[in-house]
């Protein structure tokens, strides 16, 4: 990929890594008074839009001087910037026959009850396999999606998170869910299933978000800074609905919708979530929980459930509750908590 290199700006190097991302130096030579990171790098790549390079931003695919910033960011003489460029994304958006648990639909939205172990839309050279594969196959017609190939996607859920999400089958419909989500109107309720044993019956989290230090696919509760705001405001409020000899279940209402936000949280107050090994959690086997049967973990992944959400028809205005069932490998250890670990 070629770089436009300046020379009265500064120096610039370009290196083609594994899974063709590109990985990119630049060395400031003279400070850009009020020029924004952002705007800049539009400039120096401008194959990229600015909506994408200010998530490459906030995501920690860019840094000043070996230290995540923020968009607004503005150069100083002598900065060294380097980033990780994704591969083009592919020109077309394959069909896939990928069986959906679909739980409500009708002309302006589907919600669906979402599997653990699929993403929702092609990235970094997943390019099949994923949601919004299997929805261009499934629906006659779809929003054109906030992004290149997220049709129809409204909000996403974690590759291992399991439970309801909606998808707009207009553009109408997607912006109007939007709008609520963006206002905060959305009420959505999870279960989980944490380590040890929350004293209190319910409290609120509240603790910003940011890029974890050290590994760059992770998130880390962090202290703000006074020189560049790197975190994000991150509330949630948690409901005990059932204890356990070592294990709680939780019901979890986030206030706001970061990244990894409850894992991080339930992590950060030494709770983790069962099976969610990016964060403190272990997997679950029978012999975990009863004290016999098969060591085999039966939940790998996070027991973390998108159970509920609600919100007004797109549309109609109508008020909706949407409730998706647990999965087979979450109800499996609920039941094994309550037959072998209740009071």
């Amino acid at each position: 990929m070629p770089v436009d290199d300046d020379p009265t700006l500064g120096d610039s190097e370009a290196v083609v890594g594994e899974n063709d991302l590109v990985r990119v130096r630049l060395s400031i030579r003279r400070r850009l008074p009020g020029r924004r990171l952002d705007k800049y790098l539009h400039g120096r790549f401008p194959q990229m839009s600015r909506t994408t390079i200010q998530r490459l931003i906030r995501q920690g695919s860019v840094t000043v001087n070996t230290q995540p910033t923020k968009p607004s960011y503005e150069m100083l003489s002598g900065d060294v910037i380097e980033l990780t460029i994704p591969p083009p994304q592919p020109k077309d958006l394959i069909p896939e026959h990928i069986p959906l648990n679909i739980v409500y639909e009708d002309e302006y939205l589907i919600a669906l009850n979402k599997d653990a172990g699929i993403i929702c839309h092609p990235a970094h050279g997943a390019q099949t396999g994923t949601l919004a594969n299997a929805l261009v196959y499934y629906a006659g017609t779809l929003s054109s999606g906030s992004e290149p190939f997220r049709p129809g996607i409204v909000h996403r859920l974690d590759k291992n998170t399991t439970g309801v999400m909606l998808v707009a089958k207009t553009d109408e419909a997607h912006w109007r869910l939007s709008g609520q989500f963006e206002r905060r109107t959305v009420q959505k309720t999870y279960v989980a299933v944490v380590e040890g044993r929350l004293d209190l019956d319910s409290d609120v989290i509240d603790a910003p978000i940011g890029v974890h230090p050290v590994v760059r696919e992770k998130f880390a509760v962090q202290v703000r800074e006074n020189t560049i705001d790197i975190t994000k405001d991150a509330v949630t409020r948690y409901e005990v609905a059932e204890r356990y000899r070592g294990y709680t279940l939780v019901r979890l209402h986030p206030k706001t919708g970061r990244t990894h936000q409850l894992r991080v949280h339930m992590s950060y107050i030494r709770h983790p979530i069962v099976g969610d090994t990016m964060y403190g959690g272990r997997p679950v086997s029978e012999l975990d929980i009863c004290g016999t049967g098969s060591d085999r973990p039966f939940l790998a992944h996070q027991a973390l459930h998108a159970w509920k959400i609600a919100f007004r028809h797109p549309i109609s205005g109508a008020p909706l509750e949407i409730e998706a069932p647990f999965h087979g490998p979450m109800r499996r250890l609920i039941d094994l908590l309550r037959s072998s670990r209740s009071k």
